[in-house]
């Protein structure tokens, strides 16, 4: 189909004023569809709404994958429609856990991708910084409320990440002098670096 013969189909189906200079844009990635507009464009061809988007990342494009209205989402996962679209236009998920819990299970979504769409990866991360390298046990609550998996399950990757952690700082100092202190800070940033890597293995494990 041609742009000019999908703006007829989006008009003429779905009663949207849209031009063949905008497919066009769609179609180049210079310009995004709406909600409404992506739905009514998979129904002019044919498809379901996630095959016209790339691998979604925002709770938005999620949501728009699995061809579901705000309203509907919000419903299922026990928010009023005005609080819900807030945190969607924001990026900034606020729900509780039994919320957070209900919107990866309608959304689909792994643990690496609840995170980088509710823009927790920050938080997160400080989290795990923390848990490594001071008390664990102080850090599950937390994570238990930012993270859609049972605490239980969170305990022990927080205490295995906090034993490797240690250990290799501990072997890093045997090495003496200003050179081990110096290798320490290197080893330090380097494990840390990797700890979320680590984190979604073991806890996807776990979960």
């Amino acid at each position: 189909m041609a742009p000019g013969h999908v703006a007829y189909g989006l008009r003429a189906q779905y009663g949207l004023a849209v031009d063949p200079e905008t497919v066009m844009a769609w179609e180049r990635g210079e310009a995004s569809p709406s909600s409404a507009e992506l739905t009514a464009l998979a129904g002019v061809l044919w498809c379901a709404p996630g095959e016209l988007l790339a691998e979604p990342v925002t709770l938005r494009e999620h949501r728009m994958a699995r061809g579901l209205a705000a309203d509907e989402l919000a419903r299922r996962i026990g928010l009023d429609t005005g609080s819900y679209q807030k945190m969607e236009d924001s990026g900034r998920w606020k729900g509780n856990e039994r919320q957070s819990v209900a919107l990866a299970q309608v959304l689909g979504l792994t643990l690496a991708q609840f995170v980088a769409a509710t823009g927790k990866q920050e938080e997160l991360a400080e989290i795990l910084r923390s848990a490594a390298t001071t008390r664990w046990q102080a850090y599950v609550k937390p994570l238990a409320k930012l993270l859609p998996v049972p605490r239980q399950h969170l305990e022990p990757v927080l205490e295995r990440l906090h034993t490797e952690y240690q250990s290799t700082m501990v072997a890093t100092l045997s090495w003496g002098g200003a050179a081990g202190e110096a290798a320490t800070g290197d080893a330090g940033r380097e494990f840390l670096a990797d700890i979320v890597t680590r984190f979604w293995s073991s806890a996807s494990g776990a979960e």
